[in-house]
């Protein structure tokens, strides 16, 4: 004997309708009050699982050349969360979405687990979420949960109408982002001016000096005068010179010569390979992640004193050097097999560590440097990227 599912009550119906409109009340209630992409993202996640009873979820996104990159997680399990090149890379979801076949949510097997064994955490399925603004293609939310295969077509389209929120907040973060860096440019030329006018008013005072001598020798008298005005002169000239090069160095706009980081330090490898005759490796996990300017030009710095510091001092004949960048930061690795030192009783000046602790610091990472003599250098540096 067949059985019939009973139809919704209008009270049943009401209450469901009511429990959609909460979630989506909730969620964007939480977005609209970020505007960092990532904090808006990781916002999304945590509600999104809390209010629909899931564990897991991660947002895909895609940078300005339609590259994907792991842009936010949320309680991954072992498998993925401890080996993030597992996340990098194109999947199913990922190629449904770029081949137009992912236009509405849809319960998919997750590619990236489906050959896993351990610490999988009893996840196999999720539910991916496409996410676009203005017809332009952004990226894919996934959720899943380790009690269920597949979503109901409710929660799948009310996830449609999640997707779209979260869209919006990916536009208006990327659009303040670019409101940002229009700002930054703005002040950057705003101390050009500035600079000119203090070297205008240095060349000024050297100007009027070498008058003064000048007219002094003219007239032949006081020679000695027209000696203090030609020293005061060469003072304020060197003066000069050292603050307009130190102004360059400073404000110059791109120090990567407009490179994303990874390129940026295979380039720097390249380049460093050809001063000395050492090995250097060159390795990245998630490379498509756009990374904050400060972040990309503090560690590119960083990188850069290792190697000066490998090249003059350590005397190392091989070097190995880690980009890993994963939703809530990024790392740095960087170890030789020079002549290590003991970090201990390191010589005023020596390996430049101050700097680079304070360079890190500002950036709200950490350093952990670890090296005693004969065994080489190992350091790595960890910025989060939210927060």
């Amino acid at each position: 004997m067949s059985t019939r599912l009973k139809p919704e009550s209008d009270t049943e119906k009401l209450r469901r309708r009511n429990r959609e409109l909460s979630i989506l009340n909730t969620i964007a209630e939480a977005m609209n009050h970020e505007v960092d992409l990532i904090r808006a993202l990781n916002t999304a996640l945590i509600h999104v699982a809390e209010l629909f009873g899931l564990q897991t979820g991660w947002v895909f996104l895609l940078d300005e050349e339609g590259k994907s990159y792991l842009a936010a997680a949320q309680n991954l399990p072992p498998a993925l969360a401890d080996h993030p090149r597992r996340m990098g890379g194109w999947c199913t979801c990922l190629d449904d979405y770029e081949e137009g076949e992912l236009k509405d949510p849809r319960n998919i097997t997750c590619s990236r687990l489906e050959n896993l064994v351990v610490g999988t955490a009893g996840l196999r399925f999720h539910a991916s979420i496409p996410l676009k603004a203005h017809g332009k293609d952004l990226g894919v939310l996934n959720v899943a949960s380790t009690d269920w295969e597949e979503l109901s077509a409710d929660d799948l389209q009310l996830l449609y109408t999640v997707g779209d929120l979260v869209s919006i907040a990916v536009e208006r973060a990327r659009l303040f982002n670019k409101s940002v860096e229009l700002g930054a440019v703005e002040e950057r030329n705003r101390l050009a001016r500035e600079i000119h006018d203090t070297l205008a008013q240095g060349l000024s005072a050297i100007a009027l000096q070498l008058e003064t001598a000048d007219a002094l020798l003219d007239a032949g008298v006081n020679t000695q005068r027209a000696q203090q005005a030609v020293q005061s002169a060469l003072i304020s000239a060197r003066s000069s010179l050292e603050e307009a090069r130190r102004s360059v160095l400073d404000l110059r706009a791109a120090p990567l010569e407009g490179r994303a980081l990874g390129e940026a330090l295979a380039k720097l490898v390249k380049d460093s390979q050809r001063k000395g005759k050492l090995k250097i490796t060159f390795d990245q996990t998630d490379g498509s992640r756009p990374l904050p300017a400060r972040v990309e030009i503090g560690l590119y710095r960083v990188a850069q004193e290792a190697l000066t510091n490998a090249l003059k001092h350590a005397r190392a004949s091989r070097i190995t050097i880690q980009l890993i960048t994963t939703p809530d930061r990024v790392e740095l690795k960087i170890e030789d097999n020079g002549r290590g030192f003991d970090p201990s009783q390191i010589p005023p000046g020596h390996y430049g560590l101050i700097g680079l602790n304070e360079r890190v610091r500002l950036l709200g990472g950490h350093v952990e440097l670890s090296s005693c003599p004969g065994e080489g250098v190992q350091l790595h540096v960890s910025v989060p990227l939210s927060g």
